[in-house]
């Protein structure tokens, strides 16, 4: 009896490395000739995301884990590894040619402050319209439609599409951003701690519009987040970064109520439910 073909994932992530100069900490060791000494901000890191999957990659602030975000969106270019996407290495494209690259509609971003990632002086249509009209060459009618269309799936009211950013709510701007992004319908949503400047009443809103585009659209996410309650609440799987190190990795109920890593179970312990006492989450529904 044949065995069932098992579906190539949607990103493959192999021995990923990116180390950055430390030539500022230390003047005097590289004035004198020395090479400066570097961080070693990703070390050695492997994984994979299946399509419609949600991974989750938590540590705390400086473990690399945005340093991994923008290496797979190709914002900064790796030292070494692979980047498998859809079955192409994107890591032998330069990030400076990214923005011009065949996949480039297929993988997209959602960023950490929904205001801040939004130009002051474009309106909600125009920031949903613009990568349409750059990256698929969408105008008049099917434009508008394709816009109205994204805003309708953030749950955006189209009454809101004339407003700049800071006629926005926090929320409301977050609903741009995933709009944004959506629209271009791509494979892979990169997460990068989209709801840690929003409200906790905010947060849960946008996390549940957030699972139900995955479920919908079938869209890979990889969700950055130094909030493991966040993960719990959205993430099928989740990574532990640790000093640039993957320390722990798997289902994410097991790995953050049965930790087998000292770090994973001092960053589960300091992780309180809404209200609740330390080491106590909600549970996903």
């Amino acid at each position: 009896m044949l065995e069932p073909a098992v579906s190539e994932p949607l990103l493959e992530v192999r021995h990923l490395r990116k180390s950055f100069s430390m030539a500022g900490a230390a003047p005097a060791r590289w004035l004198s000739g020395a090479p400066a000494p570097r961080l070693q901000a990703v070390d050695d890191l492997s994984f994979e995301i299946a399509r419609g999957e949600a991974l989750g990659l938590v540590g705390e602030s400086g473990s690399g884990k945005s340093t991994v975000a923008g290496l797979i969106a190709r914002l900064d270019d790796p030292d070494g590894g692979e980047i498998r996407f859809q079955g192409q290495d994107l890591a032998r494209w330069p990030a400076r040619k990214a923005a011009h690259a065949p996949w480039r509609t297929d993988i997209q971003m959602v960023f950490q402050d929904p205001g801040d990632s939004l130009d002051p002086r474009l309106n909600a249509f125009d920031a949903i319209a613009a990568p349409l009209r750059r990256l698929k060459g969408f105008t008049g009618d099917a434009l508008r439609r394709r816009v109205h269309a994204a805003a309708e799936q953030a749950r955006l009211p189209a009454a809101l599409l004339a407003r700049r950013p800071h006629q926005l709510s926090g929320g409301q701007a977050a609903r741009v951003g995933i709009a944004r992004a959506v629209a271009l319908e791509p494979a892979l949503l990169i997460l990068d701690e989209p709801t840690s400047a929003l409200d906790v009443s905010i947060q849960v809103g946008i996390l549940r519009l957030l699972d139900e585009l995955r479920r919908e659209l079938g869209i890979g996410y990889l969700f950055v987040s130094h909030d493991l309650q966040v993960v719990r609440l959205l993430c099928q799987r989740v990574l532990v970064m640790y000093r640039g190190r993957l320390v722990e990795a798997g289902e994410t109920a097991q790995v953050l109520d049965h930790p087998a890593h000292p770090y994973t179970a001092a960053l589960a312990a300091a992780a309180p439910l809404f209200g609740g006492p330390p080491g106590r989450y909600a549970q996903r529904t």
